[in-house]
């Protein structure tokens, strides 16, 4: 198998695992189990708590003492004995446990998947900007169809969904052995300072304004990714309280148009490239979160039936809103970062994103629409809670051209310049 196929594979079993159970937990959890609503909610903190430290920390160790793939094999192996093991579960906090043990398995091979990709990549000379984004696609594909394959065989309630993710799991774990071999760079060096021995050297990438202000704004932005994923469906379930258009399509089958986010990433995953070249990780970065804008903007004032098509467009935004900062983002850190570092750098970066940003959107946003947007019957206010939603990503798009000083030429250099070795 050439390089590219072996990395495709990869890509799309990493979200089949995590597409079998991410969006049908809450079906298990209220159906199945009957737990209460406020459990629940504990249950989307497990991927921010876990993409604190996770990342970082294996970001480290493959630098410094592993191959990154290997690494990567471990942790989805022992995913899989986690996820086994969920449905064995009696109790709601036994299952917040067992669920942040499987996150802090997971979260930190989103990183490690693109560490082992582009060291794979460069080795076979491949150009990762134009190369990476085609393959990554099928991350996304991968996810499309885990969601519909426990739905169409019948277990969105059921805990075969985390054993399909178990033994997907087991089988990326094994096969990841097999990939090519992506080793620790940074033992080679001789490690004088207690940064360098224990490989904290990619935290010092804070020094840099351009990078502080990067990082800061992947917060921001991971922050605006827990908003949609934790309220987008709930808008649309919501609307089944009113009689005119509880019998409508978008009503009685929500996670079908929600669905059309992730195709639409499929999508814009393909012009990454080509936006990148022509425009600079800035601009790019801009685009997305005016993307982001528009994403709320068009829920905010959308419904069922006439507004449809709002709601329709709104997810087709979305793959531009999301692709243009996570894969983008990812790039940029690539080509502008010590290859010694590559992996902790990569950790970083989804630390910021999933984790501080993820704790940030889920609790911030819970706080506010509670205190702001919750009627005495528990109803919500949804046109003002996405309005509030856009005007804050609208202050980041305003905010954000000037204060990243970064010049588009010299990063379109240094992409070719680390393309190269």
């Amino acid at each position: 198998m050439n390089v590219k196929f072996r990395l495709t594979l990869m890509n799309f079993l990493q979200f089949f695992i995590w597409g079998s159970w991410l969006i049908t937990i809450g079906v298990y959890w209220f159906q199945n189990r009957q737990w209460s609503g406020a459990e629940f909610g504990a249950i989307f903190s497990t991927m921010g708590i876990s993409s604190i430290f996770m990342p970082a920390i294996t970001g480290i160790i493959s630098d410094r003492f592993i191959n990154a793939e290997k690494l990567y094999g471990i942790l989805h192996i022992l995913g899989s004995i986690v996820l086994f093991s969920l449905p064995m579960v009696d109790n709601p906090t036994t299952f917040f446990w067992v669920i942040l043990l499987n996150m802090m398995c997971y979260m930190p091979t989103l990183s490690l998947s693109i560490t082992v990709a582009f060291s794979a990549l460069k080795s076979a000379d491949k150009d990762v900007v134009k190369d990476y984004p085609p393959i990554r696609i099928w991350g996304t594909i991968g996810f499309i169809a885990a969601l519909w394959v426990v739905s169409l065989t019948g277990n969105e309630s059921s805990s075969n969904q985390f054993y399909i993710a178990s033994a997907v799991s087991l089988a990326l774990g094994i096969y990841s052995f097999t990939l090519p071999k992506c080793p620790p760079l940074s033992n080679k060096v001789d490690t004088k300072s207690f940064v360098d021995a224990f490989g904290l050297r990619a935290f010092t990438l804070f020094k840099e304004s351009k990078f502080v202000v990067f990082f800061l704004f992947s917060m921001f932005l991971g922050a605006a990714l827990q908003l949609t994923n934790a309220y987008g469906d709930t808008f649309l379930h919501d609307f089944k309280n009113v009689p005119e258009f509880k019998d409508l399509l978008a009503v009685k089958y929500p996670a079908i148009i929600m669905s059309i986010s992730q195709i639409s990433e499929t999508l814009f995953i393909l012009a990454i490239p080509f936006f990148l070249r022509k425009f600079g990780i800035k601009y790019v970065m801009l685009f997305s979160m005016i993307a982001w804008v528009l994403r709320f903007g068009l829920f905010a004032f959308a419904d069922p039936a006439g507004g449809l098509w709002m709601i329709i467009l709104s997810c087709i935004i979305y793959g531009m809103a999301f692709d243009f900062f996570n894969i983008s983002g990812s790039l940029f850190v690539e080509t502008q970062v010590d290859e010694k570092i590559r992996g902790s750098a990569q950790g970083l970066f989804m630390m910021m994103v999933n984790g501080f940003g993820a704790l940030f959107g889920s609790f911030a946003s819970g706080l506010i629409i509670e205190k702001f947007f919750t009627f005495a019957d528990q109803s919500k206010d949804w046109h003002s809670i996405w309005i509030t939603f856009a005007s804050y990503t609208l202050v980041l798009a305003i905010v954000f051209p000037f204060i990243f000083k970064y010049k588009h030429n010299r990063a379109e250099a240094l992409a070719i310049k680390a393309m190269n070795h």
